[in-house]
């Protein structure tokens, strides 16, 4: 079973929370907040982005790199997906 499955519930839980963290700086920028609660609020917002996706990331190399997986083609495959995805987020 892919972990995104397994993990479904706590994923969408986090995926919701960014969800009302982005609509909850929509409506500061609407309101004319002040810049420093725009700023906090952005920064918090990256966090959560950032530890959904290695939540994410840590359950992908755990279920298709691990020592389990004996097809090496297919772990090397899996492996440059990967390496895309994060030179991709990391720009």
């Amino acid at each position: 079973m892919a972990h995104t499955i397994k993990d479904k519930k706590a994923l969408l839980i986090r995926a919701r929370r960014i969800k009302g963290q982005a609509e909850a700086l929509e409506r500061a920028l609407d309101q004319e907040v002040e810049c420093n609660a725009i700023l906090q609020q952005i920064t918090a917002i990256r966090g959560a982005i950032n530890g959904l996706m290695l939540e994410v990331l840590e359950g992908h190399m755990r279920d298709h790199l691990g020592p389990h997986v004996k097809n090496t083609n297919q772990r090397e495959e899996d492996l440059e997906q990967v390496l895309r995805v994060m030179r991709s987020y990391m720009k």
